[in-house]
């Protein structure tokens, strides 16, 4: 790639820095950065987060390989976001091209354009990069020069919709990826970039854990259903497997977090204290996705905190997992931490706490050194009826009893999140959340002696994901949600005892549609994509820049040719027999064993953890050549250093 390509565009954008919105976004130079020279690197990353800085910057995803591939001798990574409207108008108007934050470099000068995508919403922010940097959209038309496009984070467990536009996806964790992805690059680019990038696409490809599209063809039934997938080209194996990374002590990443500049949605520094989940909620795409279990020793966490403190001067740490409180030693985790940054004033926090292993003492743990703001549960569903379904065991009187705990020790404030929208649910199971919230209100008052207490309710329409027992279900239509919510918010508002202590907070039910669309769509909703972008389609995930009338106007024209609608791709259930996009990814969980638990799910039956319990055959362990990896390791944090300690005289 010529050398002249990677100059800094720093001098061209900062004229434009003035007649826009935050600019101190776009400037670079965070706490923690790494800007390496590029003649002295072979291998050359480009990150992005296909959001706004503010969104982007704090995702662990991308802070972790970016740090990763920064201490690789000869390999340098930078990181690029979404621009807003106003900058994309001003670049496109002044030729200045998609840029990295962190030396202002062009993103086509790279080698690898690595997106991560946690949702499908940023797929047309990912069409605005590619062409304001002057790469091709679509695969096919890309040349030697242009970077290698690869799509990474959850999203791309279904990769389908966006086949045309990527070159490749990796699915699942990320840390080993990268570097097996920065050799092979590497080799190619020594041996003079032999047979060019279809050359350097079949070399990842046959390594089994990298997905290239362009090397599979989709053949479609009469009806519009998926015939089957197949290679096509020799070398090339059938289905493409996951990347997990079994030891995280062995990965104890990031160790110098970056620190924004600009407000950001997570202003604290963040240690995933386990990854995996075997809870076994069938809507949650997370925790299928990420099995088996891995847990962060004690120690190891300790170590993370206490480096990433002196390197941040973050005052709040978030103990980060799907269900942290789940860690087999966090009473200890909590307790250690608590009692090594008191002095500092050191806040911690978890995302969300279960229900059942919310306890007392580790919520004052997590509260003794930062501020006491509210405690957030995820009960998910509103019955007793549609929890079997979803396999979320919590029974109403274990949340009425947690919370009065919360109540009676000084909380005030308790937001609880459910789902609407759920396989077999009624309205009823849905008004049940107002019962549920007027007696988490009652108990609350009964047990501080007080009125002056708040529940939230925030509810979230339920979106069917690949890899879950629930991939199979109809979701329920806009209208449907929009129609059961507000007979919801009519009984809560309604209530004139207890519905003015009582927050209600919604999204309606188009988004979701659009997100169903996206997350179970194949191929053929990558001319749905292009055309939304087209039409003007940025930061889907903003309310206010969403268009629920622009994707259906764009996918009603875009699907015609096909024979099929957006109803087809969301509403519509699927049957056992139906080869679904994404079955030639090897998530680890057996297809059978999913469509099991969908059946267990319709017969409201419940399953146990398997951490404690014996194996359910979902596929993971063998074949990850594993067993689920639990602590405890009987170790205690402290004392690492005793902090402030007057000195020997």
């Amino acid at each position: 790639m010529p050398a002249e390509a990677a100059e800094s565009v720093f001098p061209q954008l900062e004229a434009l820095l003035p007649h826009v919105q935050k600019p101190i976004q776009y400037v670079g130079g965070e706490l923690n950065s790494t800007v390496k020279p590029w003649d002295s690197c072979d291998v050359r990353w480009a990150l992005m987060y296909p959001d706004a800085y503010e969104v982007g910057l704090p995702n662990q995803g991308v802070m972790i390989l970016y740090e990763v591939l920064n201490e690789q001798d000869g390999v340098l990574a930078e990181r690029t976001y979404s621009v807003w409207p106003d900058l994309e108008a001003l670049m496109r108007e002044h030729h200045v091209p998609q840029f990295t934050v962190d030396s202002h470099r062009p993103v086509k000068a790279f080698d690898v354009f690595g997106l991560s995508f946690s949702t499908e919403l940023g797929y047309t922010n990912m069409l605005t990069a590619l062409d304001l940097a002057g790469i091709p959209l679509e695969a096919k038309d890309r040349g030697l020069d242009d970077p290698i496009v690869m799509a990474g984070g959850h999203a791309a467990f279904n990769p389908e919709p966006i086949a045309d536009f990527i070159d490749c996806a990796v699915i699942g964790d990320g840390e080993q990826a990268v570097l097996e992805v920065t050799r092979i690059v590497r080799a190619w680019k020594q041996e003079g970039r032999p047979g060019g990038r279809e050359e350097l696409l079949f070399r990842l490809a046959r390594t089994g854990g990298v997905y290239v599209p362009g090397f599979y063809d989709v053949e479609y039934l009469p009806d519009g259903r998926i015939a089957r997938v197949v290679p096509n080209r020799s070398g090339v194996p059938w289905r493409v497997s996951k990347h997990t990374v079994m030891d995280l002590d062995e990965w104890p990443y990031p160790k110098q977090p970056l620190v924004p500049l600009a407000e950001t949605v997570h202003e604290r520094m963040s240690v995933e204290i386990f990854r995996g989940c075997t809870r076994g909620c069938r809507f949650c795409q997370a925790g299928m996705i990420t099995r088996p279990v891995r847990e962060r020793s004690i120690t190891g966490i300790g170590e993370m905190v206490d480096k990433g403190l002196k390197a941040t001067g973050f005052e709040e740490v978030g103990l980060l997992s799907l269900s942290s409180a789940d860690h087999s030693e966090i009473g200890d985790i909590a307790k250690g931490l608590a009692d090594r940054y008191e002095e500092d004033r050191i806040g911690l926090s978890l995302p969300s706490t279960r229900v059942d292993a919310f306890n007392i003492d580790l919520a004052n743990e997590l509260t003794r050194n930062g501020r006491r703001s509210g405690l957030t549960f995820a009960p998910e569903g509103g019955s007793e009826r549609i929890r079997k379904v979803i396999n979320k065991m919590v029974s109403e009187d274990d949340l009425i009893r947690t919370v009065a705990t919360a109540y009676g020790n000084g909380w005030r404030q308790v937001k609880l999140y459910f789902m609407c929208g759920l396989p077999t649910e009624t309205d009823d199971d849905v008004l049940q959340i107002a019962d549920m919230a007027t007696r988490v209100i009652a108990k609350g008052r009964e047990v501080s002696g007080s009125n002056d207490i708040r529940c939230t309710v925030s509810i979230g329409g339920f979106v069917p994901k690949p890899h879950t027992p629930f991939q199979w279900a109809p979701q329920l239509s806009a209208e449907q949600t929009d129609e059961r919510l507000a007979k919801l918010r009519d009984r809560i508002r309604g209530d004139k005892k207890y519905g003015r202590s009582i927050g209600f907070r919604y999204h309606d039910g188009k988004p979701g549609i659009v997100e169903g669309l996206l997350s179970r769509g194949d191929r053929r909703v990558g001319a749905v994509i292009r055309a939304v972008y087209e039409d003007g389609g940025r930061f889907d995930g903003w309310r206010e820049h969403f268009s629920y009338d622009r994707w259906m106007d764009c996918a009603d024209k875009a699907l015609a040719q096909f024979g099929v609608d957006v109803d087809w791709y969301t509403t519509r259930e699927r049957t056992y027999e139906e080869v679904l996009p994404w079955d030639h990814l090897d998530s680890g969980l057996d297809k059978d064993w999913l469509w099991e638990d969908w059946q267990d799910a319709l017969d409201e039956t419940e399953v146990e953890d398997c951490r404690w319990t014996p194996c359910f055959d979902c596929g993971v362990c063998p074949q990850m050549d594993t067993a689920i990896q639990i602590g405890p390791t009987g170790k205690k944090l402290l004392p690492l250093t005793v902090k402030n300690a007057a000195p020997a005289s």
